[in-house]
């Protein structure tokens, strides 16, 4: 039953993605007609500023899970009872410190967005604000009800219901943003929406899954335990945070509105890249923890590591080939000229992450072995590097620059992370490389014929141009399968191979 939620939840993760694609190019153009540029880029200034809260939750998500794992092969509910009930305890309180701390940042607006809004604009950016903290304030519980979900691998009721909200949220959304209540009718509406999917996870965990609680037995050496493990997980979310919305708030204070809605779709589209990464790792979470609990050997580690990264990399090298040929087309058509100079943005963010996203099970690997000490105090210091970097290339190239600091931020983290993991961690990373290049053999013919293409790209309309996005996508993939995959990628869709993750059968293939 594992494995069927391990591949069905991978199946409907994707699904999701795709759905949320097709919902995305036919929603984001009337979302930023509706709104113009300069509202677009004042939601999206105020929603980086509240994601600053969202690390309040210290990395208890992940610390949760690991000591859930631990628990659960020991079978000792009483623990885990009382473990649902810390979290639960803890959450409900970091969620009532982000209410307090949301009202104060919503009291100094004019103090953290600068000069460059106008007094409409900053009266728009409290109330936002105010609403968006309370969404967050909402999801830090839920959080409890989402790791055990995870933790029990009931992939296929969490996939769904993320594809339900991907579905339907545009269709609330649409109506308001018509009748013109833009982006705080639209907040709003997303706030009362997210309420009901919470909900909805809260019924399912004590329903279905029998989920209990336990208020009576909260150990404090396990607290402090917990405490000391999640401190480098905040780190790494203080990090995330700094990579991914500092620029937003730099460009905000120092270029306004308009500039922050064009290094928005540019962002926006590389989410778009990371999220086809995260699916297939994220299911493999309770594998790692479970991996680890049970003290298995670094090569059992090495080896899923491995074939999930394959498995990444085709995908994500397919997206950003076929983005730089066909992006500016696209950006084109479904943004508009006015975001045309997204398209550089964009693409300055994906290439360095290529690297980073089929090597992201990595990252749970090391909050399970709790081996992440090191890299989170240097991932902490280059984070620091990016703002200092970003700022005068943010004054002088705005949205373009800004694209520029936080990739050469990625690409740094890449280079140490890699040591750190061949180092500390006991992973093969040479085999691992030996493996990517071994595949990158089948990428060689639609990298030349992306090269040609590019060449003779103004001798295409735009829309025209995006017609051969399909072949173009096939004769990646029969190339793939011809000259890169091993045995296990060519039978994986057709055989129950989830199951035999061994060194041996990796060598073999």
């Amino acid at each position: 039953m594992k494995v069927n939620q391990l591949k069905a939840g991978a199946a409907l993760s994707y699904a999701s993605m795709v759905i949320g694609y097709i919902v995305s190019i036919i929603y984001t153009p009337m979302m930023l007609r509706l709104l113009g540029q300069s509202e677009y880029g004042l939601y999206n200034l105020v929603a980086s500023i509240v994601a600053y809260l969202g690390v309040l939750n210290f990395g208890f998500g992940s610390t949760y899970m690991r000591y859930y794992t631990r628990y659960k092969v020991l079978n000792d509910r009483e623990k885990i009872a009382a473990l649902n009930g810390m979290f639960l305890i803890i959450f409900s309180i970091i969620g009532l410190i982000a209410v307090i701390a949301g009202a104060i940042l919503a009291f100094n607006t004019e103090l953290i967005f600068g000069v460059e809004l106008t007094d409409n604009e900053l009266s728009r950016a409290k109330i936002l604000m105010i609403i968006l903290v309370l969404n967050l304030a909402i999801s830090f519980p839920s959080i409890v009800f989402n790791s055990h979900i995870i933790a029990n691998e009931e992939f296929v009721f969490q996939k769904f219901i993320q594809m339900i909200k991907t579905v339907i949220n545009p269709f609330i959304i649409l109506p308001i943003l018509l009748m013109g209540y833009g982006s705080v009718g639209m907040v709003v509406v997303t706030t009362i929406f997210n309420l009901i999917i919470e909900i909805t996870n809260m019924t399912f965990c004590i329903k279905k899954l029998n989920m209990k609680f336990s208020f009576r037995s909260l150990e404090i050496k396990l607290m402090k335990e917990m405490t000391i493990f999640s401190s480098y997980i905040f780190l790494y979310m203080v990090v995330d945070q700094i990579n991914w919305n500092v620029d937003k708030f730099i460009l905000g204070r120092h270029k306004g509105t308009s500039e922050v809605a064009i290094y928005s779709i540019g962002a926006q589209l590389n989410t778009y890249l990371i999220s086809i990464s995260t699916v297939i790792s994220s299911v493999f979470i309770p594998r790692v923890n479970s991996i680890v609990a049970k003290n298995s050997k670094d090569r059992e580690l090495t080896t899923l590591f491995i074939k999930i990264g394959r498995i990444q990399y085709i995908f994500v090298l397919l997206v950003i080939i076929g983005f730089i040929v066909f992006g500016r087309s696209f950006i084109n058509l479904w943004a508009g000229e006015n975001y045309l100079v997204s398209y550089y943005v964009a693409t300055v963010l994906m290439i360095p992450m290529l690297t980073s996203l089929i090597q992201n099970i990595g990252i749970e690997i090391r909050k399970a072995q709790n081996k992440h000490k090191t890299a989170a105090f240097f991932m902490t210091l280059v984070a620091c590097i990016n703002i200092l970097i970003s700022i005068p290339l943010a004054k002088y190239y705005g949205a373009i620059g800004s694209a520029i600091g936080t990739s050469i931020a990625v690409i740094i983290n890449q280079i140490f992370i890699n040591v750190y993991y061949h180092k500390v961690i006991g992973l093969d990373i040479l085999l691992f490389w030996k493996e990517i290049i071994q595949l990158s053999k089948g990428a060689f013919i639609p990298i030349c014929t992306a090269i040609v293409m590019m060449m003779n790209k103004n001798h295409f309309a735009d829309l025209t141009f995006l017609l051969l996005a399909i072949p173009f996508s096939v004769l990646y993939l029969l190339s793939m399968y011809k000259f890169g995959l091993n045995n296990f990628e060519k039978k994986l869709f057709f055989n129950d191979n989830l199951k035999k993750l061994s060194i041996t059968n990796l060598r073999k293939s």
